[in-house]
């Protein structure tokens, strides 16, 4: 079979044109040892006719001497280089090749399967978009097939081709296929594999890595070569979030200031409008310039330089990024940590932290767990050692923008170098604090401990509703910061004093100062808040009283679960429209101006979305109307919905 162009014997400039424009695919193989990894991609090289001569020849020379196949041609030795990889029968470096076919060209990371060389594996295994994992027939599913596994998840790698080698050694039989892939599926499952395959091979004989085998006709799916040239990695690349880390400041002359690097993700075209991370400065893109000339728009992973319309201040380590569409700007950060020294990491000791173009100092504040990359548990540690990984709480001398490494891996990872040798000690992968398992969320959680029940009130609810003239009610204001809720909310309680009724206002300000006084402004810890203020404005409720709840809530969800918690029937959620341009007037505590320049992080409008209510019960515009308009208003809605008589 070939795979080379007949272009390269005809035309060799279309030929290096279509050779240009072919898609390049990353992979790894890795597995445990001795299960063919080295022999697979030597076969894989050799079957598709991507060998030189003369190193054909050392290769088969060096067989009979390093060769483990009885002095015959050993495939192994094209990518086990090392005198000890050779003398072992190991590998132990990455090695990496380079061959085409012309569908695609080819990276190969061929990676160690000693636990020893873990650190080897994470840093082959971080620039690849496939991982083979492959699996030696006769001992099926091992330890260290699960380790890399768990370390192919860790590093977002979304395709997996599981290879089971040496089928020739168990007769091509098809039940002992199958068995191997139902027990990695069973353990699969665990992980976050979205794209797992199988293929039965041979990697000696060549049995379906290049050639279909004719010992395996139960097997009628593509071979391992037809499954890399074919495999769809297209939708892999994130061109949602534009994120431009800068490099370099180039300023040539008077007349020209660039900023260059390499679009981590997204696309930027001429006269889009780009923020400046940290200083939120805006401007637009004057042009995007390239060694070819200019283009009309760039996309990941492409190397530019971005001229822009106004002297924004931009600096090595900055990030360029959509005013829409920002990442987490924090000096904190969850992360899963490769720890790749020596010296064991030390909690509290300052490393630098090399992070997109940026170089920040800082230090692990906390080891949380370490993993056990044989089983998966988690153990308690107060350290790492060498190839161990771990859970990290990270705090930075400075905010980063970033993303969780799941999302984007340019702007989710990050190397730790050691201050005094320079040398890189750690690589680490952000997590997305917002999942389930390791954000602030007791929504759900059960009471701990046996909780007797509580005896009924002596006092019924027609009672207190005969009692007050009204009916128990939460109202929760919500709207951006400075657009009126808290001077809203007293008006309304005002109001409602004076006409007799029994009422009071939850503002959240009041809250942070007491009960929530160790909660910051994340999306989780405002979702915490609100929890527990709803369970407040509930047992107010309870109580006969009409609560005024005054949040910022910017989360639509969270908002649903307070209507949940203080019960359908008893909760409206008002929104106060008021315009962003609005409420940078109306701020008089400096709260947008802070959030600006990045000393508020986390800021609903600015830095952090806020979630526009999908069906509220009343919408008002502080900045058109009075403050006793949108009283009134709300007086009018609760007579409607019989809350007051």
């Amino acid at each position: 079979m070939s795979h080379q162009s007949e272009l390269i014997a005809t035309n060799i400039h279309a030929y290096l044109q279509q050779h240009e424009n072919k898609e390049l695919l990353r992979f790894l193989t890795c597995g445990s040892v001795d299960d063919g990894k080295s022999t697979l991609i030597g076969r894989l090289l050799y079957d598709s006719k991507m060998i030189y001569e003369d190193q054909l020849a050392a290769i088969e020379r060096d067989s009979k001497i390093h060769g483990t196949t009885g002095g015959g041609f050993d495939p192994a030795l094209l990518t086990d280089g090392l005198k000890a990889e050779r003398e072992q029968g190991i590998t132990i470096d990455v090695a990496y090749r380079y061959f085409s076919t012309t569908r695609r060209k080819f990276i190969i990371a061929d990676t160690p399967g000693h636990e020893q060389y873990t650190r080897n594996m994470a840093t082959g295994a971080s620039t690849a978009d496939l991982a083979i994992i492959l699996i030696d027939a006769r001992h099926g599913v091992l330890t260290q097939t699960k380790r890399h596994s768990f370390i192919t998840s860790l590093l977002g790698i979304r395709h997996v081709l599981v290879a089971i080698n040496k089928m020739d050694l168990m007769d091509y039989r098809q039940d002992v296929f199958e068995q191997i892939c139902s027990d990695y599926q069973d353990f699969a499952a665990r992980l976050h594999l979205p794209d797992v395959h199988f293929i039965p091979i041979s990697a000696l004989r060549g049995d379906n890595v290049v050639d279909p085998s004719p010992h395996m006709p139960w097997y009628q799916e593509s071979t391992l070569l037809g499954f890399l040239e074919t495999v769809y990695i297209g939708s892999d690349r994130n061109l949602e979030d534009f994120r431009f880390p800068v490099q370099f400041v180039n300023r040539p002359h008077l007349d020209f200031r660039g900023f260059c690097g390499t679009v981590a993700s997204g696309i930027i075209r001429q006269g889009d409008e780009v923020m400046a991370l940290p200083s939120r400065k805006t401007s637009h893109v004057k042009s995007i310039v390239t060694f070819d000339g200019e283009l009309r728009e760039a996309f990941a992973p492409q190397a530019i330089t971005l001229t822009l319309t106004d002297e924004i201040d931009v600096s090595r380590g900055d990030m360029l990024v959509r005013p829409g569409n920002v990442p987490r700007l924090e000096p904190r950060v969850e992360a899963m940590v490769v720890w790749m020294a020596e010296e064991p990491l030390e909690a509290g000791k300052p490393y630098l932290f090399k992070h997109t173009t940026k170089m920040v100092t800082g230090a692990v504040s906390e080891l949380r767990y370490r993993v056990d990359v044989n089983t998966l548990h988690r153990q308690e540690s107060t350290s790492l050692q060498l190839n161990e990984i771990g859970r990290c709480a990270i705090t930075l001398s400075q905010p980063i923008a970033y993303d969780s490494y799941r999302r984007n891996r340019a702007t989710g990872g990050f190397i730790i170098i050691d201050r005094l040798t320079n040398r890189t000690v750690g690589a680490g992968m952000i997590l997305d604090r917002a999942t389930r398992e390791d954000r602030l969320d007791h929504w759900d959680a059960e009471p701990v401990g046996l909780i007797p029940d509580t005896e009924a009130s002596h006092v019924t609810a027609a009672e207190r509703a005969t009692r007050y003239g009204q009916q128990p009610v939460t109202i929760l204001l919500t709207g951006l910061t400075a657009s009126g809720k808290t001077t809203l909310a007293y008006a309304l309680e005002r109001r409602l004093f004076d006409l007799g009724r029994a009422c009071t206002v939850l503002d959240a300000r009041n809250m942070r100062r007491g009960i929530s006084r160790e909660l910051g402004f994340t999306s989780e810890e405002r979702s915490e808040n609100l929890r527990r203020s709803a369970e407040i404005a509930k047992l107010l409720n309870d109580a006969g009283l009409i609560c005024i709840a005054a949040f910022v809530a910017p989360r639509e969800d969270v908002r649903q679960r307070v209507r949940e918690v203080v019960g359908p029937e008893r909760c409206l959620i008002v929104h106060l429209a008021t315009p962003l341009a609005a409420c940078r007037q109306r701020d008089v505590d400096g709260a947008y101006a802070m959030a600006d320049t990045g000393e508020i992080v986390n800021f609903p409008g600015v830095s952090a979305p806020y979630e526009v209510p999908e069906n509220p019960d009343l919408v008002l515009r502080p900045d058109q109307a009075s403050i006793d308009a949108c009283v009134e208003q709300l007086m009018t809605l609760l007579t409607r919905r019989g809350m007051i008589y």
